[in-house]
């Protein structure tokens, strides 16, 4: 798998859980301005989780990861 590929990913994850921290920093204020600040957060999470689950289909449809089962021990 190319490097930059990884990369890709990394980021993708680390702006997720950014995203996911900052919902949960504006749900712990409770205001009401955090409250649209709050669903802006959640709104970018889905998008960029949607974005990354489309970069793997991409990948995969490219040939730059191949998926493979889980091979049982012991046989």
């Amino acid at each position: 798998m190319p490097i930059y590929f990884r990369i890709g990913i990394l980021i993708a994850f680390a702006a997720i859980v950014a995203s996911l921290g900052s919902a949960l920093y504006h749900l712990s204020r409770g205001t009401q301005q955090d409250s649209a600040k709050l669903v802006r957060a959640l709104t970018v999470r889905i998008v960029l989780s949607l974005a990354l689950f489309a970069l793997i289909m991409l990948a995969w449809y490219a040939g730059l990861i191949t998926p493979h089962g889980v091979i049982p021990r012991g046989r």
